[in-house]
């Protein structure tokens, strides 16, 4: 059977980069349930690159009991997304900067952007596909990670980020940014459902990247 290609496939959301605005929580786009969640995963430098190793190498995910499959390399080219002030006000679109490859260190590449994946998540019985493209890395001195939006067959309609920082402290925290609505009547239907399982996973993520899992 020939498998479907998202590689060519927009994102099912007019929102980009919006998990992006400092303001998200209180003016999420219109019709979309936003999410902020953090957890602290330790402290110091070592913490903060073991953290980033399993993150950029779909470690959130895989510890959460998802199957991350169908993974295309993408383009490496920074998607133009909204640059927003510190009160949320839209600023400038964003430009494009490629980025080099990176590896973790058994050499499984790094997520980069314009990256696609299919996620098998489990649902009852069964495994949900869902569908994502990468639309930014975010690649600072103490601030990595990366969001990903949805694609068409995806339960949901929106993005999702997921960061690691290490603060001026030197404590190093995992962040979750989201916002999200069912992607079609049947998943409206069964709302109730869909959301009772986005918080199952909320609480697997926030535990992901903790020290016992990460390793």
């Amino acid at each position: 059977m020939r498998r479907t290609s998202f590689t060519d496939q927009p994102v099912t959301y007019g929102f980009i980069g919006g998990t992006q605005a400092a303001d998200l929580l209180y003016y999420p786009p219109k019709g979309y349930r936003p999410l902020e969640r953090k957890v602290r995963l330790g402290s110091g430098e070592e913490r903060f690159e073991s953290a980033v190793a399993a993150l950029m190498t779909w470690g959130v995910q895989r510890n959460s009991g998802i199957r991350v499959t169908d993974v295309n390399e993408g383009t490496g080219v920074q998607y133009e997304g909204i640059e927003f002030d510190e009160d949320g006000t839209p600023k400038r679109m964003r430009e494009h900067k490629t980025a080099e490859d990176v590896f973790a260190d058994d050499g499984t590449p790094f997520i980069q952007n314009g990256m696609t994946a299919v996620l098998k998540v489990p649902f009852g019985p069964f495994r949900v596909s869902a569908p994502c493209r990468v639309v930014y890395v975010v690649d600072e001195p103490h601030r990595r990670g990366f969001a990903y939006g949805t694609l068409k067959g995806h339960p949901q309609s929106g993005e999702e980020a997921f960061l690691v920082e290490m603060r001026d402290d030197g404590t190093v925290w995992f962040v979750l940014r989201a916002f999200s609505r069912p992607s079609n009547a049947f998943y409206r239907l069964t709302s109730p459902v869909l959301r009772v399982t986005q918080n199952r996973f909320t609480k697997r993520y926030l535990r992901s990247l903790l020290p016992a899992r990460a390793a």
